[in-house]
């Protein structure tokens, strides 16, 4: 008998997984359902598109045909609504029911909603869909102020779009500094100059108490908890991911703001599998639980479950063990975060001139992550460190070198560890 494996979402991780699906097994049934109204696109480029950069056609990553030509049965604007683990079935809005023998949740997340008046009123965006780069460009396109909410990576995309429209904007930040968890104070001022010099206005010790409307509930201001108003035709919010787990209620899936994974992408459930944002996954490398939104994990990951969803439960054959990456394109510097560079018990960093600073984060004297500004060529360095992780205490030089000497760090540890 056939083996029906069925897909909740079809963003990078759920595609990934039926691809694999499919090349592994040619007789497998495969379903992917997803609430979206069009099938995968490249969400890295949306941001191009909203900022007037790129048509809409170059963004589509897969058309109906490709499903078809595959034999994977694609359902979209369709809603999962419950799940019973038991008899293996999932209930639809539309009040479909699928049975599955292997199930995988690649549902990802939608954006937080700020907790403000007016937060939903018009003009008042987020940015995680096509639909949402859509109705940002067209908004933007025909304003002339706006406000940005939210001082992490996908607050940045959106204040570098209302820079590309010509926008006068002001970019609302609660603490002094953008990202800064991540950066110290000289490697954030490279991207506050970067971001002034495209009419962004970093504001900081900020945000927003509430958003002022017109008389046709349009926004027009955003007044921050200082009494500060800015006038904003457009408002972009970005504050964080909300994981959607409520269909998963009495299914015995263990969720902690999010699903909960093994590094076999295996939920606490026999035969349901996650993958991809919605993901609180057991990474080997940090060696604690984690969760990570960046695309080449999210489609790694979904690679993973598919491969284990075509094998034995009890003998998963891969294992996630991935150092992600996630790139800005904005300025005319580049900037590279990797792994987890928030995370860890020690950092080391330096500045080496106007645009150019590293930060490598450290857990137990092992690379976990880190972010560079201006020169990306130590990052295939410091990954493999990461990857192989290697011991580097005391070495912090090494690190922060111009040419990291990887074997030398390599060696190290394998003649302390033969000591």
């Amino acid at each position: 008998m056939d083996t029906s494996h069925l897909i909740i979402g079809d963003g990078v991780a759920g595609a990934s997984a039926a691809e694999t699906i499919r090349e592994a097994d040619d007789d497998a049934s495969v379903t992917i359902l997803t609430e979206e109204g069009e099938a995968l696109y490249n969400r890295i480029l949306i941001k191009e598109y909203a900022k007037g950069k790129l048509p809409a056609a170059p963004i589509s990553i897969h058309d109906p045909d490709w499903y078809a030509d595959r034999d994977i049965d694609l359902r979209l604007n369709t809603h999962v609504t419950a799940i019973d683990t038991d008899v293996k079935q999932v209930e639809t809005h539309g009040g479909e029911s699928f049975d599955y023998d292997k199930l995988l949740i690649a549902t990802g997340g939608t954006p937080t909603q700020l907790p403000v008046e007016n937060s939903d009123a018009e003009g008042v965006h987020h940015f995680w869909t096509f639909e949402d780069a859509r109705h940002i460009k067209e908004n933007a396109e025909a304003v002339e102020t706006g406000v940005i909410v939210g001082a992490g990576l996908l607050g940045i995309d959106l204040a570098a779009i209302s820079a590309a429209q010509g926008l006068d904007a002001n970019y609302l930040m609660r603490g002094d500094a953008w990202w800064r968890y991540a950066l110290d104070e000289e490697g954030a001022e490279i991207i506050h100059e970067a971001l002034r010099e495209r009419g962004v206005t970093p504001v900081f010790d900020s945000g927003v108490d509430h958003f002022e409307t017109d008389a046709d509930g349009h926004v027009n201001a955003a007044v921050d908890p200082n009494g500060d108003r800015f006038e904003a035709g457009f408002a972009g919010v970005a504050i964080g991911l909300d994981f959607n787990t409520e269909f998963l209620a009495d299914t015995g899936v263990e969720t902690d703001d999010g699903v909960v994974t093994d590094e076999h992408m295996r939920t606490s459930v026999e035969d349901v599998y996650a993958a991809g944002d919605i993901t609180q996954f057991h990474d080997v490398l940090l060696g604690e639980r984690a969760q990570n939104g960046a695309w080449g994990s999210a489609k790694e990951q979904g690679s993973i479950a598919g491969a284990n969803m075509v094998g034995d439960w009890a003998s998963p054959a891969e294992s996630f063990e991935w150092v992600s990456s996630y790139s800005i394109t904005h300025f005319d510097f580049p900037f590279l975060s990797f792994g987890h560079p928030t995370l860890g018990d020690q950092t080391v960093e330096q500045s080496y001139d106007e645009q150019e600073w590293r930060r490598v984060a450290l857990k137990d004297g092992k690379v976990v992550g880190g972010v560079l500004i201006g020169d990306l060529s130590p990052q295939r360095a410091l990954k493999q460190l990461a990857q192989e992780q290697v011991d580097v205490r005391g070495r912090a030089d090494a690190l922060l070198a111009e040419t990291i000497p990887v074997e030398e760090l390599i060696a190290e540890t394998a003649e302390a560890t033969a000591e």
